[in-house]
């Protein structure tokens, strides 16, 4: 399988970087560039890639606006992130705009395509700063309670369980191993929990399991 992507950045000389980059990985190929969040929109519409690399600010419209339109045209295009901006308010706006990954744009070009590959299927993907962050924002946040959050109620014991080791960064393959079961029965559980949950992907999965105290950050 080819993954095809849509790079949005306003700048020309990182945006045909990233293209160039792209096109040299052996399962992937640009299907076009935007240098705006209104054009990006567009593309996306028109040639529905796989994967759209947005950067948050461009003129006309940005990356954020750009991600809800996308999302709330009911695409299967998954938004990834790619910023400079390694910055808490954006992280928060992009994740409930509907972006399945953030990451920096000081990451490796092999970070860089393993993110899009893990966007694509259905991984959870935030640059390592961005978690630490966060999940220690919402470990803060969470008062202590061995009661059920009530957003779970709808979950299963298996189903709890595997949302905890999703919140830990574990595969499908991974999971399948630790719970000795079959790997199709792990994507069923999962499908499931964001049915349940009424969550687009693993990173809002993974967002709430530590909103809610399922998990805690390590310390």
């Amino acid at each position: 399988m080819t993954i095809s992507v849509v790079v949005a950045d306003d700048q020309m000389m990182l945006r045909e970087s990233f293209a160039v980059l792209l096109d040299t990985q052996p399962d992937m190929e640009v299907a076009g560039e935007a240098s705006d969040g209104v054009e990006a929109v567009r593309l996306v519409i028109e040639r529905r890639p796989h994967v759209a690399l947005m950067d948050i600010r461009m003129p006309n419209m940005d990356g954020l606006e750009a991600t809800r339109r996308i999302v709330a045209a009911g695409l299967d295009t998954k938004v990834l992130m790619l910023t400079t901006f390694d910055d808490d308010e954006y992280v928060h706006a992009a994740i409930r705009a509907g972006a399945a990954g953030y990451l920096l744009k000081d990451s490796s070009a092999y970070q860089l395509a393993n993110a899009i590959r893990m966007t694509l299927s259905g991984g959870a993907v935030l640059a390592p700063s961005v978690t630490r962050r966060l999940m220690d924002d919402f470990a803060r946040k969470a008062a202590p309670s061995t009661v059920r959050d009530s957003r779970l109620s709808a979950l299963t014991d298996r189903e709890v369980g595997v949302l905890c080791l999703i919140a830990q960064g574990m595969s499908n393959l991974e999971i399948a191993a630790e719970l000795v079961i079959a790997e199709q029965t792990v994507k069923t559980h999962v499908s499931r929990i964001l049915t349940k949950l009424g969550l687009r992907d693993r990173t809002q999965a993974v967002v709430l399991a530590y909103e809610v105290g399922l998990v805690v950050p390590r310390r």
